[in-house]
């Protein structure tokens, strides 16, 4: 399975909707909507939104996971070694990306749902 597919796969399997995929900068991503969520850096690299001061500390705690060059520095975004985290990392980042895009109604009906991505 591709890096896209395992992406939305994942995406799916946690029940986001409206999680799409689609291009940005020339690379595949994954959208909801129009507002982007991921995008494939390179070959094992995944761009992804997150927030600031979650991101800070996921890069000291697992560097071997997250890290930013100095493009990303001060953006919600950070790059993720897609060869080194397993599904459920992936899964966790993918649900709080979503979160941040997806709007408090939609978040409020999945948590309703019983499948609101908790704190990371």
């Amino acid at each position: 399975m591709d890096h896209l597919q395992r992406l939305l796969k994942l995406a799916n399997d946690a029940g986001l909707a409206g999680v799409e995929s689609g291009v940005s900068y020339g690379t595949p991503s994954l959208k909801l909507g129009k507002k982007f969520l991921g995008r494939l850096k390179d070959e094992t690299t995944l761009v992804i939104r997150c927030p600031l001061e979650e991101k800070e500390m996921l890069m000291s705690a697992e560097p071997n996971l997250y890290y930013e060059t100095d493009h990303y520095v001060g953006w919600d975004a950070m790059l993720v070694r897609l060869d080194a985290i397993d599904d459920m990392q992936l899964s966790a980042r993918l649900e709080r990306a979503w979160a941040m895009q997806a709007g408090k109604r939609a978040v409020a009906e999945r948590k309703a749902r019983g499948s609101a991505p908790g704190p990371r």
